[in-house]
């Protein structure tokens, strides 16, 4: 009984501290240290540009603007598949602007492509351009004193935080639960919009948040993603969705918020301390390479594609009050795009849980007389931040193949052509115990077909997990070292695993070691006429809880571009091909029929064999190309691997099975 009243007391102590909230008088008194802060600032730029740096990218956006009437607007759109030009264009474009920086994102992280954009924007502000920061409070910055600091750091930047249960900018994991218990649908309420607008003029929008593993720049898990880069009249939209939520009741400011408030009260506001870059040689090598116009013009620039009309779609806020069936403005867009379709639809998702209304969508679609190809890209297993949403895809694959049709391509984690730059990780392997002509602490170099470090000579066939260059984690081979965590769980896209134990928020291990990719592109292809980048995973987060946003570009050069992106990605270098498994010699009728029938039940799916299996492609003089899953010649031309390639099958493949039997009523939350 003592242990249990302890247990009590301890919880009601948690709850209590979680829940303490500031006076209004604290509130006011607080937002005074930090304007007192602000006052005391002076600009460092008297010119009427703010000392802007001269861009080519910020001139696309004049050209455009010259180029537009009302009834033609013209625009440049630029494809931003690989993470160093993402990171490239964005320190560009911040140092470009004369006028006005508006950032909005879901995730911002502290490490170093995190606080090099703190630095450029500190700078900009600095020189007199205001600079708005707008970020969503499950991952905003770590550290209670950088909110501190950059609430007073400046008069012309303002940071808020959007949507702040329990009145904090930052909950800790225990606080994430109990805020579970009490206000369970607000806490799932999140903005997943993510935009970097310059002077109303130019925009980024797409996958990425502001954290290494976006940008190439994490050693052991990478992520590939896309953003597009749009300059010209549609900018405009992007301004006044970013004001609709910034003039919000739910973004507050920083200094208004308990855990900043308190901080500011007890000690002033502090100033930032410099950067402690992991890498600081790469972080300087990013600032000089946005000083150099040629080098910018030439990755960049060039690249870009002149198209027409625009298309800005995004949620406001005001999906967040009450239910979001009527307000899922994104949601709604991208259906209707899709029910457009006459013959292909290329989706790209890195979690493939589809919600019901997109289910109906593409039952509907294959009960056409003629319905449309309907090609997928999403992560493998072994590729996946997130081994419960694979889990959930992976009960449904029968689902997805028979009833929808579509031609699914899973993502592998060492993919041998993708657009990644593993030079910039700075990742090293370890060595390898017992593996003759091993080089102890090579670094992983070569070089993909379009220059780029190969992702494939970054691993080593050896039984062990992928290495961490700079936090070891639990290795399942032979080589051992300490245990620590992937990601902190509160600075991931994927909220359900929140919940989970830490282990949960770890890739599962694999077979050999290496500079893990994973992919968090979402995109779409219809018809090779019309592109669309942007936030929406497709799945049942971004309809019913998440705020998303995408461009959507009818043009046909811009949509073969980004269908060959997409295509890329699928290629058998890169990917795997899911396909109906061979039928057993008997009783095939009678194992299809249960394991439908158990596929149907929202727990114990425990049915032991799935519908479908992952298939590598095996070139040949009969099979020169690859071909699709329901090509007459697909099984002469490729060979199964079974379900889970790559995973060192142990506990994780274990909690996906379980995930598969149990996880169904997860869905509407993944």
């Amino acid at each position: 009984m003592t242990g249990l009243r302890s247990i009590v007391v301890a919880t009601l102590a948690l709850w209590l501290a979680a829940c303490a909230t500031l006076s209004p008088a604290q509130r006011d008194q607080a937002a005074t240290v930090a304007a007192q802060a602000r006052a005391a600032t002076t600009v460092d730029c008297a010119a009427a540009d703010a000392c802007a740096q001269p861009s080519p990218l910020r001139r696309l956006a004049g050209e455009a603007f010259a180029a537009s009437t009302p009834e033609a607007p013209r625009h440049y759109a630029l494809i931003l598949d690989h993470g160093p030009d993402a990171l490239l264009a964005r320190i560009n474009l911040i140092r470009s602007a004369t006028t006005t920086i508006d950032l909005q994102t879901y995730i911002f992280d502290e490490d170093d492509a995190g606080r090099l954009v703190i630095d450029e924007l500190l700078a900009a502000a600095r020189r007199g351009v205001r600079v708005r920061l707008l970020l969503d409070q499950l991952a905003a910055l770590e550290k209670i004193e950088t909110l501190a600091a950059l609430a007073g750091a400046h008069a012309n930047l303002e940071v808020r935080v959007y949507n702040p249960v329990l009145g904090r900018a930052r909950i800790s994991y225990p606080q994430y639960a109990l805020a579970a218990a009490c206000c369970w649908r607000r806490l799932n309420q999140r903005m997943h919009t993510k935009l970097l607008l310059i002077d109303g003029a130019v925009g980024i929008t797409g996958g990425r948040n502001y954290q290494d593993d976006y940008y190439d720049w994490d050693a052991t898990y990478n992520f590939r993603d896309r953003d597009v880069l749009v300059a010209g009249p549609v900018a405009r939209e992007m301004d006044a969705d970013f004001v609709r939520f910034w003039e919000d009741a739910r973004s507050v400011p920083a200094e208004r918020l308990n855990d900043v408030g308190r901080e500011l009260l007890a000690r002033g506001v502090p100033a930032l301390p410099p950067a402690r870059f992991q890498r600081p040689e790469r972080a300087e090598r990013m600032r000089t390479d946005a000083a150099d116009s040629g080098l910018v013009e030439q990755r960049l620039v060039t690249p870009a594609l002149p198209v027409g009309a625009v298309g800005y779609i995004s949620d406001t806020p005001a999906k967040h009050e009450g239910g979001a069936e009527g307000n899922a403005h994104a949601s709604h867009s991208l259906r209707r795009l899709i029910e457009s379709a006459q013959h292909e639809v290329m989706l790209q998702t890195p979690y493939l849980v589809l919600s019901k209304p997109a289910q109906d969508m593409f039952r509907t679609l294959r009960a056409r007389t003629d319905p449309p190809r309907v090609i997928v890209s999403t992560n493998s297993l072994a590729a996946t931040d997130a081994f419960i949403a694979y889990a959930l895809s992976y009960k449904y694959k029968r689902r997805y193949l028979r009833e929808f049709g579509f031609n699914i391509y899973e993502f592998k984690p060492f993919p041998a052509d993708a657009p990644i730059d593993v030079a910039t990780t700075g990742a090293t392997l370890p060595p390898l115990i017992g593996v003759p002509g091993d080089d102890p602490g090579t670094t992983p170099t070569g070089t993909a077909s379009d220059g780029a470090p190969a992702v494939a000579d970054a691993i080593r066939d050896a039984p062990v997990s992928r290495a961490r260059a700079t936090r070891p984690r639990r290795d399942f081979g032979s080589v051992r070292r300490p245990r620590t965590n992937y990601r902190d769980p509160l600075s991931r896209e994927h909220a359900a695993l929140r919940f989970g134990s830490r282990g949960a928020n770890e890739p599962v291990p694999l077979k050999r070691a290496g500079v893990r990719i994973g992919l968090h592109a979402k995109s779409m292809v219809i018809d090779g006429r019309i592109g669309v980048v942007g936030t929406h995973n497709f799945d049942p987060r971004g309809d019913d809880y998440n705020t998303e946003s995408a461009v959507v570009i009818e043009d046909a050069a811009f949509a073969q571009a980004l269908a060959a992106s997409i295509r890329r990605d699928i290629a058998p270098a890169n990917a795997w091909v899911i396909a109906r498994r061979d039928r057993p010699p008997v009783l095939s009728g009678l194992n299809y029929s249960l394991g439908k029938a158990f596929e149907t039940l929202p727990v114990f799916d425990f049915w032991p064999v799935r519908y479908a299996t992952s298939y590598e492609f095996v070139p040949g003089p009969a099979c020169p190309q690859p071909v699709p899953p329901d090509a007459p010649g697909f099984r002469a031309c490729y060979r199964p691997v079974g379900d889970f390639p790559e995973v060192d099958l142990g506990l994780k493949s274990l909690t996906t099975r379980i995930f598969t039997a149990f996880g169904a009523g997860l869905a509407p939350i993944l």
